[in-house]
């Protein structure tokens, strides 16, 4: 058995597509279940087993058979899930904090009624914002919440101006679908 398995991770080394196909079949249900169990978000956890097979097969030559070959694939799979779970964490903690920031300043002196209509305005667009993705809703983000220009998000994403431009528009346009879906929904 362990001559088999070296001989398909020698043949997936070389680029063999159908050892490859062979491997990824083999253990992506176990993949997937793992991440699944972490990110809890179906979509997340598919990309995510994506993500851990990508990541497997360009590290399979650092792979030593000190460790069970599925041990191994599980460890990037546990690490590449933790990440993207720190990172809608910290998504989410910074829309908290932006929601808490723009609630107090809100409330200088507005009557309570203005209060309610603008917290509902609010939540309508944190959840608008939430279907997006991130490549979306950063930009968003840091431009209408942080009021910071193209080519400084750009900069911060790591991304070319040209590109910060279609993603602000992509997820402007984007928005507003969800939005205009939302209010739909509050008149049915």
């Amino acid at each position: 058995m362990k001559e088999e398995r070296a001989g398909l991770i020698a043949d997936c080394i070389n680029g063999n597509e159908t050892a490859i196909a062979q491997l990824i079949q083999e253990y992506q249900l176990g993949v997937f279940r793992l991440t699944l169990s972490i990110l809890n978000d179906p979509d997340e956890a598919n990309e995510a087993t994506q993500d851990t097979f990508i990541a497997a097969l360009r590290s399979l030559k650092s792979y030593r058979e000190i460790s069970s070959f599925k041990a191994w694939l599980y460890k990037i799979a546990l690490n590449i899930s933790r990440s993207r779970l720190r990172k809608r964490n910290a998504i989410e903690h910074l829309q908290r904090t932006l929601a808490s920031i723009f609630e107090a300043q809100s409330q200088n002196s507005p009557s309570p009624e203005e209060v309610v209509i603008h917290n509902e305005e609010d939540d309508a667009i944190w959840k608008a914002l939430d279907k997006l993705g991130e490549k979306h809703r950063t930009p968003l983000v840091l431009r209408y919440y942080h009021d910071l220009s193209i080519a400084e998000i750009a900069e911060i994403t790591g991304i070319k101006e040209g590109t910060a431009h279609s993603r602000l528009s992509i997820g402007r346009e984007r928005l507003r679908i969800h939005l205009e879906d939302q209010r739909r929904n509050i008149g049915k």
